[in-house]
């Protein structure tokens, strides 16, 4: 019998495990020197997993469900069971490849689901609003920024841009190669991934959208030099004479529609000569820039909320979502008055590298100009153009309708908590990513009376070619912690303890899952292994507590950028949240999503909960430590 509770001392978890030795990848060939040396992700002991798994089961079901889960996990687990053979499998296939989990996390997480792009999986950051408010900022800004982005591809070309470390570890670097030039291909079942960056003959174009329109623009002269900024200002000013109408087709909303439905359009589309090689000029392109018409100018107060929705959806078809191709992994948004940010396709890019570029672009845009354009005349932009039927017209209007009513379902809220920062809860010995996720723990459970699943996305880059696995906030201790919060008969000494040792259990978890060991991702892989040999789902997988376990009614995570930003996504689930937030020394930027359609979930409420909840927190910190607010 698994004996969970065994693995639980004072609350916190401490994993006593057999681990076989990490083996190290040598890559010679790649251009950071610490890459070839990254270890190996590797596979937990199946025990291990198990009995993890029923205690992340704890606060979720009834005794009644955890029991029956228990027996499921026996059966599983047996010596000659089927979870053991699948175990086996798993570690063969880890002998073989150099990540067991790479390619499996791309189909399954990315290219096989069927759920638009737009808001349900591209993740957007809103950068601080820039000083100009006009056309002719705008302009001078994209340049800046394009310039920036190849003085970023320079470094990372010549093998100059540094090795990333965390903890004193270096991280693999292997995604950087794969965010230029590259571009989500839809299918009518499923979507591949395609980069250009590695052939002969690399791009030397972006792609500029404006008013709906799409423009070649070369951004290299002749001898291989990147253009000034001077020089790539003198063409977005013709791009922008040329494309002064706005009576064209959206046609980019056709990329944020369902994935069968786009996949349908897509070879339709591509049945016209022209339609193939404008469409291949933005695939092949090594990164988008949209020059947005400007929004509806709103309060000061929701101006992060409105601009978060503007760079996750383009505000709507009649607004600037012909102004993006969902597909394409990099699109720099930059508007007329002054909004700017990023959006990113997921399956070759991630918030931590994504976050390392802006921090290098705005460092760039920040210096003055030293390079003045030669008066070499540069050729005009090429302007793509598309042959529109009757069909493709009528694509078209459908995905309008689709995109219209995803961006009225969207609720967002964006917000800074200005009482603290990170700084503080670091002077009371306290990690600052588990304070704020037992935060949004008891905001969640003040609103509901109750936990929900909660996943806080984890980077596994100190893996040769890792991606993210999650941690589990949800727990034992967190439900004891925010039980007591709200009892008067809890002493404050009482309270502290309960949220110290909820804290150190995330901790631990936080822990456990940067060494590899987390459950999610080993039990996916189990679950896939079983698919690939055309065996019958095992029955943990099928089980109510299995579903109630991976149901993200709370979908979280962090990434720490420089640059006063938020990072921003949808909600993983119909009835849940998505919640980013990015920790500076003294304030917190959040964003807050659900969907309108769901009555029970409400994103400004949350934020407030969120925001109760923190002070609170704080509180309790100072009056235990003898102090006052």
């Amino acid at each position: 019998m698994l004996a969970a509770a065994r693995l639980l001392t004072g609350g916190i978890w401490q994993p006593t495990l057999r681990i076989k030795p990490l083996v190290f990848c040598r890559c010679p060939s790649r251009p950071f020197s610490a890459q070839g040396h990254l270890p190996q992700l590797p596979i937990p002991p199946l025990r291990h997993t198990l009995e993890r798994y029923l205690l992340a089961l704890q606060p979720l079901v009834t005794p009644e469900e955890l029991e029956q889960t228990r027996q499921m996990v026996r059966e599983f687990s047996k010596p000659l069971g089927v979870g053991m053979k699948l175990q086996d499998r798993l570690e063969k296939r880890s002998l073989r490849m150099e990540n067991w989990l790479t390619d499996w996390w791309l189909q399954s997480a990315y290219l096989t689901c069927r759920l638009p792009l737009a808001v349900h999986s591209n993740p957007a950051v809103v950068l601080p609003k820039q000083d100009y408010n006009d056309w002719k900022g705008q302009l001078r800004f994209a340049a800046k920024l394009i310039a920036g982005v190849l003085d970023f591809k320079a470094k990372l070309d010549s093998h100059v841009l540094p090795t990333e470390y965390s903890r004193g570890k270096p991280l693999c670097m292997d995604l950087y190669s794969k965010v230029l030039s590259s571009c989500r291909i839809p299918g009518p079942k499923h979507d591949t991934l395609l980069n250009y960056g590695n052939t002969r003959s690399p791009p030397t174009h972006v792609t500029v959208v404006r008013n709906f329109q799409f423009f070649h623009l070369d951004v290299y002269n002749s001898d291989g030099s990147p253009l000034t900024v001077d020089q790539i200002h003198l063409q977005l000013q013709r791009i922008r004479n040329l494309s002064w109408k706005t009576d064209k087709e959206p046609l980019g909303v056709l990329t944020s529609d369902h994935r069968n439905t786009w996949g349908q359009a897509y070879n339709t589309l591509m049945k016209d000569k022209l339609n193939r090689e404008s469409v291949r000029a933005i695939q092949q392109s090594m990164f988008t820039v949209c020059l947005d018409s400007p929004v509806l100018k709103i309060s000061e107060e929701k101006y992060t909320s409105r601009m978060a929705a503007q760079m996750l959806h383009g505000g709507g078809s009649y607004s600037n979502s012909g102004n993006r191709w969902f597909d394409k992994t990099l699109q720099f948004i930059v508007g007329e008055d002054g909004s700017c940010g990023v959006i990113y396709e997921q399956s070759s890019a991630e918030g931590p590298p994504i976050a390392t570029i802006l921090d290098h672009i705005l460092d760039y845009c920040k210096d003055p100009d030293t390079l003045r354009a030669p008066m070499t005349p540069l050729p005009l932009s090429k302007k793509l153009y598309f042959y529109i039927t009757p069909e493709i017209k009528r694509d078209i209007e459908h995905a309008k309708q689709n995109l219209d009513i995803l961006v009225n379902d969207l609720d967002i809220s964006c917000f800074t908590y200005r009482n603290f920062g990170k700084d503080f809860p670091k002077q009371h010995g306290i990690s600052p990513d588990s304070f704020v996720q037992m935060a949004l723990q008891l905001a969640y459970f003040r609103m509901y009376k109750e936990l929900c699943s909660t996943c806080e996305t984890v980077s596994l880059r100190n893996f040769h070619l890792g991606r993210t696995d999650v941690v589990r906030s949800a727990s034992k201790d967190s439900l004891e912690f925010v039980e007591s919060m709200d009892n008067a008969e809890k002493e404050v000494n009482e309270k502290i303890a309960a949220l110290r040792r909820a804290i150190d259990c995330h901790s631990a978890y936080t822990e456990m899952t940067l060494k590899g060991l987390a459950i999610d991702r080993h039990l996916l892989g189990l679950k896939l292994q079983a698919i690939e040999e055309g065996l019958s789902v095992p029955e943990i997988f099928m089980d109510t507590s299995f579903a109630v376990a991976t149901h993200w009614r709370l979908s979280t995570g962090q990434v720490s950028a420089r640059a006063d930003c938020v990072m921003c996504f949808g909600p993983m689930e119909p009835d849940g949240y998505g919640v980013w937030y990015n920790p500076l020394e003294n304030h917190i930027n959040f964003s807050v999503s659900a969907f309108n359609c769901c009555e029970e979930t409400n994103a400004e409420w949350f934020s407030k909960s969120v925001e109760t909840a923190l002070s609170d927190m704080q509180n309790l910190v100072l009056e235990a430590a003898g102090q006052t607010s």
